[in-house]
């Protein structure tokens, strides 16, 4: 049984949820800490986690009452502490503390912690049976297959809060696995849709942070620029929706209104429209089964006027093929490109590499990884960690030959 409903077939949700956000300050953080504040007699908040900022963790602690709360930086412990003092809530820092955070009893968990450091703790809320709200796609990338049979062997609920997949999760229930021919990823094209291969290849970082649609983080905001985030997406939809990469197509759809469709066996299309906005699925997996009101602007098609489609270039976007060549290959070279990409992102941040060498760092990191033999089942969370710093070693040590080669 899939650890994703398919049809929204459970009873109402009670009337107060308790919640646990893990990566409260952060972009996806802020979307889900506004709609639990639009509805404050619905939700009761148990745990709140940040990277390292104490004083927006703290700060919305107070707010919304919480019970716990932890940074995974254990340098800020103190200071933590600190500003909790006097108000009763618990705290902790570390990667223990986020585990710790994921452990305790919340109805429902946002897993937005980016990375592969999102993995033990999601992890830990899947073990517990909770429903779990998955917003890093590290945990599917990274360890996908383990990750959907631990969640159905503990009977865990796992809501897909990025659009697109929610997108796919809200059209899929028109009809029943056996039913379906395919589904449709739609991507912006981010800010390079229309550029030469030639000028993609030198852009910059301002270049590379100015998406026409989505206000996001850094990392993400450059992975849209490459598509190596649409990338990701499709890995991300094999191991949700247990589809073959033949059944996962990518449609460039500059507006961002359609965010993901479904095509079943008589050739309907079931397509889920809304503002590019995150708190949209947000809310839809904050109020799963029931609907909640939502905090985005109402779509106004009239307005928009219409609506435009292309294929994906394979070409000036080759980060996107090597997707789907890392899910061909299976046994860990999905968490490999995924590693590769976060030395390539922070090189390309750092000025160290040219935008067209991201693409071209994960793919000889993918090549030298198959090269030396390295593929293996992964069948824990420790594996597919293994995996992660080893491919990112690699990747670092590939770094100074492709930086040569582009200059």
């Amino acid at each position: 049984m899939s650890a994703v409903p398919l049809r929204n077939n459970k009873p109402a949700a009670s009337s107060l949820r308790s919640i646990t956000v893990l990566g409260a300050t952060g972009s996806i953080g802020d979307s889900t800490m506004d709609l639990l504040r639009a509805s404050p007699e619905r939700y009761q908040v148990e745990a709140l986690t940040a990277n390292g900022n104490v004083e927006g963790v703290v700060k919305l602690a107070k707010e919304f009452n919480a019970r716990f709360v932890a940074v995974a930086d254990e340098s800020k412990l103190d200071e933590l502490r600190a500003a909790l003092a006097g108000t009763g809530i618990a705290s902790g820092a570390g990667d223990s503390a986020i585990v710790e955070a994921a452990e305790r009893p919340a109805d429902w968990l946002m897993a937005a912690v980016s990375g592969a450091a999102g993995l033990k703790p999601a992890l830990a809320a899947v073990d517990r049976g909770a429903t779990v709200a998955l917003a890093n796609k590290e945990c599917l990338v990274c360890a996908g297959d383990f990750f959907m049979d631990r969640a159905a062997k503990a009977g865990a609920c796992i809501l897909p809060a990025d659009s697109e997949h929610n997108a796919l999760f809200q059209a899929l229930a028109s009809g029943s696995r056996e039913e379906l021919t395919r589904v449709i990823i739609t991507a912006s094209g981010g800010p390079f849709r229309t550029w030469a291969a030639a000028d993609i290849e030198q852009a910059t970082l301002a270049q590379a942070l100015k998406h026409p649609n989505w206000s996001m983080g850094q990392k993400i905001t450059i992975d849209s620029a490459s598509m190596m985030n649409k990338g990701l997406e499709v890995i991300e939809a094999s191991y949700l929706f247990a589809l073959a990469p033949d059944e996962i197509d990518v449609l460039v759809h500059p507006q961002s209104i359609i965010h993901g469709m479904v095509e079943f066996r008589d050739y309907s299309v079931m397509a889920q429209l809304g503002s590019p906005d995150m708190r949209t699925p947000i809310a839809h997996c904050l109020g799963w089964p029931d609907r909640i009101p939502g905090r985005a602007a109402p779509l106004d098609l009239a307005k928009i006027g219409s609506l435009t489609f292309e294929a994906p270039d394979y070409a000036r976007f080759p980060g996107l093929k090597l997707a789907y060549d890392a899910l061909r290959t299976g046994s860990g070279a999905t968490t490999v490109y995924n590693a590769a990409n976060e030395i390539a992102v922070a090189a390309f941040t750092a000025q160290n590499i040219r935008f067209g060498a991201i693409a071209r760092l994960v793919e000889a990191t993918m090549n030298e990884w198959v090269r030396a033999g390295n593929l293996a089942p992964l069948s824990s969370a420790d594996d597919a960690i293994a995996v992660d710093h080893k491919a990112r070693k690699m990747a670092a040590t590939l770094l100074p030959q492709i930086a040569a080669k582009a200059s």
